[in-house]
């Protein structure tokens, strides 16, 4: 292998997706899901279509993949504007 394809290898991407998913249970916040999502998205793209693209293209679509995923996470389990979250009852009562 030569030193870039190496990083063309689909499974070294769903490793790195499943590694940064287990980080995101350790710190929430939906940062690391959407590394995570990207992550798996390029594992994919290189299942399918082999060894076509270069690092620098791969690091790149992981990047707007991994943004995409994020803005799309934040805007589906995010409170909107203006809620707050309220408690009816203590818990320590």
């Amino acid at each position: 292998m030569e030193g870039g394809a190496l990083w063309s290898v689909w499974w070294i991407w769903l490793c790195l997706a499943i590694a940064l998913g287990l980080l995101e249970i350790f710190v929430p916040g939906f940062v690391f899901l959407g590394f995570a999502v990207g992550g798996l998205l390029v594992s994919l793209i290189l299942l399918v279509a082999g060894d076509l693209f270069p690092l620098p293209v791969l690091i790149l679509v992981f990047a707007v993949l991994s943004l995409a995923a994020w803005l799309t996470l934040r805007r589906l389990f995010a409170l909107r504007e203006g809620q707050v979250k309220t408690f009816d009852h203590d818990i320590n009562g």
